[in-house]
């Protein structure tokens, strides 16, 4: 079980270990004030699982920050943009296929960038971070371009948008999300906050620019230039990134991970939450049809929740820095349940609507900063890849099931993705409760894991 040590009003988590060490001489004592979850001390000897060497606070990490934060762009640029290019598929080459079917390939995307995470790590062992975030990136182009020879036929889209993409994907977001955790023994929160930042607005601006461009050429060369694109922006990028020490000895899974009751209630938090985060970028487009708004006005909505969640995710960073990462990450479900339960249900104009976009998208986007950061403060950096990808993995359910459970939901309710104007807003209701009951219970479990630490509330965690 993790252990505590308490300074001033902060409780700090520290490093988690099976049995005690005797202390190394690379032992690293920060001289500046505690602002992350946990400043680890290496206790283990060097040729022992997980030893890293003492962190620094920053240098070339700040290089590592930028190229991460550009690969996410791409990345986002795929994954939260799914909403806007399955909206045109109905529209054009696919308006036969249910959008519950359809939302599958965006799913299983979501899901392999999920699942593949502890092979993933084991790559970056064997080949080092910088190539193995090289291939991401080729990956995620390739599957967009081959995805462009495949827009009338769902089966290629499943091999090239979901699994050579979902690979791709899975590849980079392993990357960005240990590779930092090696350089900042400070202001981790911040790093991780502007590697998500970049991943946010490669969201917001993709969202716009995938509808003008599928308005202007077609389907078939939106999914090509947006790959091309990907190539063209994300491998520069990737060549930034590289391991300051190379992932040694590194198993391809730790169950002792789970004697941390901290550990399991993030982890069932996490996989739990993403059930609900990518049903209001999926079916946004949709709903504002349904209720009278143009196709732009669903994309330029899916632009402001992306937008927000690039805020969100920026923001997120320094709040773990200062109230810490557990704290953080209550404030941050629960602001994500109170938008689907109490703002969404009653948005059948636009006002309420943008509401609900601005807030959930800047929970949604505080997500993906604060989790990582959790993770990475329970373990500390010589754990954090394996720590942080066995978590991602919990999430591939979620990912694979979340957005298509939501579509059945819609369709067994009574609603339909034509253009249906003044359509009772009613027949969502049944997916949006969905959304908003997982993260309400994904709320609770994060605040369980607050509690594991320390029952004072007002304690930085």
């Amino acid at each position: 079980m993790s252990t505590t040590t308490i300074t001033e009003d902060r409780i700090e988590l520290t490093s988690f270990h099976d049995t005690p060490q005797p202390p190394s001489s690379k032992t690293f004592t920060p001289t500046s004030r505690l602002s992350s979850l946990s400043h680890i001390h290496d206790e283990t000897p060097d040729n022992a699982a997980y030893s890293v060497t003492a962190v620094p606070a920053g240098g070339y990490g700040w290089i590592v920050v930028a190229g991460s934060s550009t690969t996410s762009f791409c990345n986002n640029a795929i994954i939260n943009c799914w909403g806007v290019l399955q909206a045109a598929l109905l529209d054009s080459t696919l308006k036969d296929v249910p959008p519950s079917t359809l939302s599958y390939v965006g799913s299983l995307g979501l899901a392999g960038g999920a699942l593949y995470g502890l092979g993933a790590v084991r790559l970056m062992r064997l080949i080092g971070g910088r190539t193995t975030i090289l291939l991401g990136v080729f990956l995620m182009g390739l599957g967009l371009i081959g995805a462009s020879f495949c827009t009338s036929n769902l089966p290629g889209l499943f091999g090239t948008y979901s699994v050579i993409g979902g690979i791709g994907m899975s590849l980079n977001w392993t990357v960005c999300n240990t590779v930092p955790v090696q350089y900042f023994s400070a202001s981790l929160g911040l790093a991780n906050g502007l590697i998500k930042l970049g991943g946010g607005v490669g969201g917001c601006v993709m969202a716009v620019a995938l509808n003008a461009l599928y308005e202007k050429v077609g389907i078939e060369w939106t999914f090509r230039i947006q790959g091309l694109l990907t190539w063209a922006i994300g491998l520069p990028a990737a060549w930034m990134v590289k391991d300051r020490v190379p992932l040694r000895n590194i198993p391809f899974v730790d169950l002792s991970m789970f004697r941390s009751l901290t550990f399991i209630a993030t982890f069932v938090a996490s996989a739990i939450g993403v059930f609900a985060l990518f049903v209001p970028p999926y079916y946004l487009p949709l709903f504002a049809q349904s209720i009278g708004l143009s196709s732009s006005t669903g994309a330029a909505l899916v632009a402001a929740f992306n937008a927000c969640n690039a805020i969100g995710r920026f923001i997120a960073g320094p709040l773990c820095d200062k109230f810490g990462p557990l704290n953080t990450f209550v404030i941050v479900m629960v602001l994500n349940a109170i938008s689907m339960l109490a703002i969404w249900p009653v948005s059948n104009t636009l006002g309420p609507l943008v509401l609900f976009a601005i807030l959930n998208g800047v929970a949604n986007g505080a997500y993906f900063t604060t989790q990582p950061t959790v993770v990475a403060g329970i373990f500390g950096p010589g754990r954090a890849a394996v720590a942080m990808s066995m978590s991602v993995t919990g999430w591939s359910v979620g990912y694979l099931m979340g957005a298509p459970i939501a579509g059945s939901l819609l369709e067994a309710a009574g609603g339909r993705r034509d253009a249906a104007s003044g359509q009772n807003i009613d027949v969502y209701r049944p997916a949006i409760f969905y959304a908003g009951g997982t993260a309400t219970v994904s709320a609770l479990c994060v605040l369980i894991a607050r509690l594991t630490v320390t029952g004072k509330l007002r304690k930085r965690v």
